[in-house]
């Protein structure tokens, strides 16, 4: 390749993937902050259980996300291969995957939500507001599965922008909805929190249909929808994608946990972590959209066999998003007043999330590092000992530290932020640590 020793090639290259991702994660924060200014206006109660479904949804939706980890893992390594008429062949056997697990997944769930959602708060007016939203959002499991092993396959074959593209329309479909819905304008039932989470369902079958459509129009010749993939390739799916899926799942558990915890501060203390973290997204996803383009860079690099590039790639990928992250972090740590106060109504909940957003703003420049080079590992196909760090380092250093500072002693919001700041530099660390190493090189897909 010309870009091999040429920085500014790698460079374009690198944003050329990015870009469309990055543009596609911010749409995502976009809808997120629309989302939660909507809803904040119904008051604490609805904007503590939209937070509390939405991170009951990742959770239960977390483990067939992982279908896109192994689909953009195999589609890369037969790009670098040069077999890209076979490229396709992965993205059928995660969709199977995606209809045969989320299908009945969704309809469980469904049926079980007012069962289980009690479990996280004993508030009954969150549990009024969660209850219905979760629902609805449950109903697009399937769709959101397909969405993720589509994304794989884009991303593995340079084809960012179909994927920017079509979660900006579902956007917008999504805050339309949720202006009609929500508040009952244009004739239709005044649905409150619960419109919220129908908005999100509807766009997001819009999004699979949407795929389906480019999948014929631009992966037809690689494969797409051309027969039943064969055993081996499903077998090779679920045992790449299977750690990422666990690991994501574990992930967004630890989440919830966390939010429970954090639930036992207070009401206020909970909205006002809902809005943190949503807003922490918008710094944190772009580190995530150059982890995956790291991921398919350092595949094909494996794929023409050249470990050397492969490895080049995380670095020059972690050095860009660094930056790029870093930037967004400055508004955090020096106006975080003004960016909450958007979404935070109330004076008392809004004093409590001034100094843990100012240390969010730092958090966010170490963990972009860590963000590419896990992504990197997984697109290297080592998936299971980038999910090993992450569920170590969630679950046995940061989950046990925030059950201490909050509900056993009630320390408070800042002491809980730092100590995620502590466990992302240690995360990072770590990630560093095995990508020096280069044991992901001798991973099979």
């Amino acid at each position: 390749m010309t870009e091999d020793n040429d920085p500014t090639a790698r460079r374009k290259r690198i944003l050329h993937l990015a870009l469309p991702l990055i543009g596609g994660m911010i749409s995502q924060n976009v809808l997120n902050l629309v989302d939660t200014g909507m809803v904040g206006t119904l008051g604490d109660d609805a904007l503590a259980g939209v937070g509390l479904g939405g991170f009951l949804n990742f959770l239960l939706s977390a483990f067939i996300m992982g279908l896109g980890a192994g689909v953009q893992a195999m589609a890369s390594r037969r790009v670098g291969e040069g077999r890209d008429t076979e490229s396709a062949i992965p993205l059928n056997g995660g969709l199977v995957f995606a209809l045969l697990l989320g299908i009945p997944t969704s309809a469980l769930l469904v049926s079980t939500a007012h069962v289980f959602y009690p479990w996280t708060i004993d508030d009954p007016g969150v549990i009024a507001e969660g209850v219905p939203y979760l629902r609805a959002r449950l109903l697009g499991m399937t769709a959101l599965a397909m969405n993720f092993a589509f994304r794989g396959y884009w991303n593995a074959t340079d084809q960012t922008a179909l994927y920017m593209r079509t979660l900006i329309v579902m956007h917008v479909i999504n805050i339309g909805l949720n202006w009609v819905l929500i508040f009952g304008n244009l004739g239709a039932p005044e649905m409150g929190a619960a419109g919220a989470g129908v908005a999100s369902m509807i766009s997001t079958w819009v999004g699979a249909f949407m795929y389906f459509v480019l999948g014929l129009r631009h992966a037809r010749d690689n494969g797409f929808l051309r027969g039943v993939p064969d055993r081996a390739t499903m077998r090779t799916i679920a045992r790449v994608s299977a750690p990422s899926g666990a690991q994501q799942f574990l992930f967004a558990a630890g989440l919830t946990v966390f939010m429970v915890m954090v639930g036992e501060l207070g009401k206020r203390e909970l909205a006002a972590t809902k809005v943190m973290i949503d807003l922490m997204l918008v710094g944190i996803l772009p580190g995530i959209g150059f982890g995956l383009a790291s991921a398919t860079l350092a595949g094909q690099a494996l794929g023409r066999r050249d470990v050397d590039d492969a490895e080049q790639w995380g670095w020059d990928v972690a050095k860009i998003a660094t930056f790029v992250v870093g930037a967004i972090g400055v508004p955090a740590l020096v106006v975080p007043e003004l960016i909450l106060g958007v979404f935070l109504h109330d004076p008392q909940t809004l004093a409590l999330a001034v100094m843990p957003m100012r240390i969010i703003g730092l958090t966010m420049v170490f963990d972009a590092v860590g963000n590419v080079l896990m992504n990197s590992m997984i697109g290297a196909g080592d998936t299971k000992r980038a999910a090993v760090v992450s569920v170590a380092m969630q679950w046995l250093l940061y989950l046990p530290a925030v059950f201490l500072l909050g509900p056993m002693f009630k320390v408070g919001l800042v002491a809980i932020f730092c100590a995620n700041l502590v466990y992302r530099a240690l995360q990072s660390g770590v990630y560093v640590y095995l990508w020096r190493g280069r044991k992901w090189a001798d991973a099979k897909v």
